[in-house]
This record gives structure tokens, sequence and C-alpha cells, in this order.
């Protein structure tokens, strides 16, 4: 029986960081995947995959509506060719899941494939297709199973017209109508893709507004932006019942006023959340505590409540974000290792790649509020840049909220071209704990996006010098 300090169970970002830090710290470590590609959901069917199809969807969508403005013709019809798009999309991931395996062999870090289960809590059974179960000894685990698409109890998936967002990256044709159930990140990002290739999209969201979960200021701007894409977008809306008849979907939901409406259209995409994942880990056996939604409860440390095995990513509390994963699969590694390592959670970003890109970090309005804080708040329009007029990505804002006493940065709000790289910005101020007046006193390029960060701290003191 080969004995490690750690073994992780499961490959997503957050086990295979997990795994290279512990390795970088001297640890003998394993890490143990129940699928044949290492990388977990983000990259094989979540955060790489959907990004390729956005940017070959964008590209798409450029030459028909966009280059002929810019002086680009192009003889001829341009056509989708969604085969080869999704083959470019295969070989991304397939590259990008090829790096992780080479990434274990330079760390000298065991790869065991197969389902980790426990037989005790310094005892690892995996389950390999077809084998006899093959039994590792760990001082110290690190679970790291992460999360599967969360769906509807009434709703029946049949993958083919009523699907989850793994089936929704490989589809044969260009959906005519897709409905989507559920206005948060990935709803909106697929959503947004099939409709650049042709389909009319209507979004059915349970709450008042789309990607509920962010800054209300987001939310209306880019349903502002996705309604002149010509989106249909239902807020308010409580689906009741998603039935199948042949190549139709029906989707009936009731309004906010009690009214029921009836959608129809050939493809049903439901992406309602996603829900922790600890199927036939055998939690038991080793004593671990799971909480009624099926997350493994964990302490600051992020141990569980069996000192040496610990948790991280989607599997425990908190934003299912990969970066998120990372950061604990970090911390894990240090603790088991016996450093000081700890995690800022207020200051973990949040990104929605549709175009234009929303990305925020820290508190929203309506958490000061309700925390009672006083602050004072700065925006700047995108189109009020030079940059943004002359790439034609002028939709989108930039608001900071700073704290009306000490003027320090409580939150940045963002929605605009490339505000999944300008957010950076904003998460490195607020780790040094930046006033809003340190980052207007900051030169910033010219001309570029970032500009606008610099603006609306600016207009925190209402000095912004280009609106």
């Amino acid at each position: 029986m080969k004995s490690y300090d750690v073994t992780v169970i499961g490959s997503g970002p957050g086990g295979y960081v997990a795994a290279i830090r512990s390795a970088q710290l001297g640890l003998k470590t394993a890490i143990v995947e129940k699928y044949s590609t290492l990388g977990g959901t983000c990259l094989n069917v979540g955060c790489i995959p959907s990004k390729a199809l956005l940017d070959s969807s964008h590209h798409y969508e450029d030459a028909v509506k966009h280059f002929e403005t810019h002086g680009i013709e192009i003889p001829g019809e341009i056509k989708v060719n969604l085969e080869k798009m999704i083959a470019r999309k295969q070989a991304v991931v397939d590259q990008t899941t090829g790096g992780i395996d080479f990434l274990m062999k330079k760390n000298n870090i065991d790869v065991y494939h197969g389902t980790g289960s426990f037989k005790d809590k310094t005892h690892i059974l995996v389950n390999g297709d077809g084998k006899s179960a093959e039994e590792i000894e760990s001082k110290n685990t690190i679970i790291a199973t992460g999360s599967k698409p969360a769906n509807l109890p009434f709703i029946k998936l049949d993958k083919e017209r009523i699907i989850t967002s793994t089936e929704a990256l490989k589809l044969k044709e260009v959906p005519k109508h897709l409905v989507v159930i559920g206005g948060g990140v990935i709803g909106l990002e697929l959503g947004q893709v099939y409709k650049r290739l042709g389909a009319e999209v209507t979004v059915v969201e349970y709450m008042d507004r789309i990607i509920p979960t962010m800054d209300a200021g987001l939310s209306k701007e880019l349903t502002k932006v996705l309604k002149k894409q010509k989106f249909k977008i239902n807020v308010s809306h409580k689906v009741k019942a998603v039935n199948r008849k042949g190549n139709e979907v029906v989707v009936l939901a009731d309004d906010k006023k009690g009214n029921e409406v009836e959608i129809k259209g050939d493809y049903c995409l439901v992406s309602v959340g996603r829900k922790a994942f600890t199927d036939g880990l055998g939690l038991e056996a080793a004593g671990i505590v799971a909480n009624d939604r099926g997350q493994i409860e964990v302490n600051d440390r992020l141990q569980t409540n069996v000192q040496n095995i610990y948790a991280v990513g989607d599997v425990i509390r908190g934003a299912m974000l990969a970066h998120k994963a990372e950061e604990e699969g970090t911390m894990a590694a240090e603790i088991i290792a016996g450093q000081k390592s700890h995690i800022d959670y207020n200051l973990i970003p949040g990104v929605v790649y549709t175009w234009p890109e929303v990305a925020s970090v820290g508190k929203t309005e309506a958490e000061l509020k309700e925390a009672g804080v006083d602050y004072k708040t700065g925006s700047f329009p995108m189109r009020a840049l030079g940059r943004a007029r002359a790439s034609m990505d002028i939709d989108g804002l930039i608001k900071v909220l700073a704290d009306a006493r000490t003027d320090e940065i409580l939150g940045v709000h963002m929605i605009g071209a490339r505000a999944a790289d300008l957010i950076a910005e904003a998460v490195v101020a607020m780790e040094f704990r930046a006033s809003s007046e340190d980052v207007a006193r900051m030169s910033h390029a010219h001309p570029t996006f970032t500009e606008a960060m610099k603006e609306a701290c600016l207009a925190v003191d209402g000095r912004a010098l280009h609106s």
C-alpha cells in the first residue's frame, strides 16, 4: 500500500492547485480523479470551453455586424460552421487539460484515475472502471470534488432538448429559440453564444433582476444592453413546468402578477445554479459532516470536523468560483505544511463573461446600506473614453463605492469591454486598502479602458475630468 502526506480527491482548479502547492512544500502528494481527464468542471465543461465559444461567436458577430463599419469588406455570405467551432473549443480544452497532466509529472504527483472514497479517516479506496479497488494511506486529505449543475425537482433533464450547460457546450445545431431558465452567469454567457449565432433567446429569471447576486446597478445596465441585443428577458417569473413535445419544449411560468406565461422553444437550458457534489465519497466512513445542502462543513482553516481532512472549492460554503477554489487549495496545502495562510473572501472578484463583460469586487450598495455604512459613490461611463469609441465598445460604466469618512474603497462594480481584466486593479487597490484619492492620483495610460477606473475614483469626489 502506498502512503502519502497529502491526497487530493478531485482535480479541478481547487484540487490540482492544492496538489501542486503541497508538492512544492515537500509533501509526498497524490491526486484522485474519477474522470479520464484532469481539470474538473472548469477546464472540461465550464470556464474554459465556454470562453472558447464566447470568443468564436464574438468573432462571428463582429464579422457580420461590425467589419463593414471598420472598412473591412468580405465578399459572399458569412456562415457559421458550428461543428468546426465546437471542435476548436474541444482542442482548447484538450490542450489545457494536457497542461495539467504535465504539471502533475513536473511536480512528481501520483495520479489515480477512479472514484475516491474513504475507508476511514486515513485510508482511501480508488475504484477504477472494472478494476478492484486500490487502497492508499494518507496522513492528510483535501476534498475538492466540486459541484454539479442544480435542477428544479419537477424538470426532467433529457440532455437532448432540455439540457444543462454541459450539453449546451456541444450542440450539433444552433437552436431556433433557446429558452434559458436562470438569469445568472452561466445562463447569460451561453445564451449570448447562441444569440450571436442566430438563435432567438428568452431568459426566465425567478428574482426581480438578472445577475441578482451582483450590484443592482450592474443588473440594470446589463439588462439594457442585452435587450438592445434582442434578448427577451422575463424577471420575477416562477417556472412551474417544462415539457417536451417532439422537438418542441414548452416552459410554463407564473409572472409577478400570478398570470400563467407559456414560452415555446426548441431547446431549454436549465441554469439554476450548482450544488456541491459528494456522491460516492463515503463521508460517513471518515466521520465527516455535511450540511442539509450537501456542502461539507469546514472551519476557518478549511478543516472538516475530522482534523486531518480538509475541503475546498465548490464543495464548501461561499461563491462557486474557480479562483476562489484555487486560493483555498493553496491555503489548505500551506496549513498542512505548518504555514499561516489566509484568504480575504471580501476581495474575491466575480465576473460575467458576456460582452460587455461584468465584474465586481467588495461590497454592493445594498450591502453597505444594510450594514449602515456611510459611503459615497463615483461612476464613469465607458462611452466617454477615447479608447472605447475607437473600438466601438461604448456600453457600460465603472462605479466606485468609498467610505464617506476615510475614503477607503469598499466596492468596485463595472460593466464594459475587458471588465474581467480591469477588475484586477480594483482588487489590488482594495488589498492595500487604497482610498479613491490614491487611485485618482495614479497615472493611467491613455487611451485605455483603465482610465474609467481613474475617472470613477475622481468622480467619488465630484471631479471627474472627462464627463
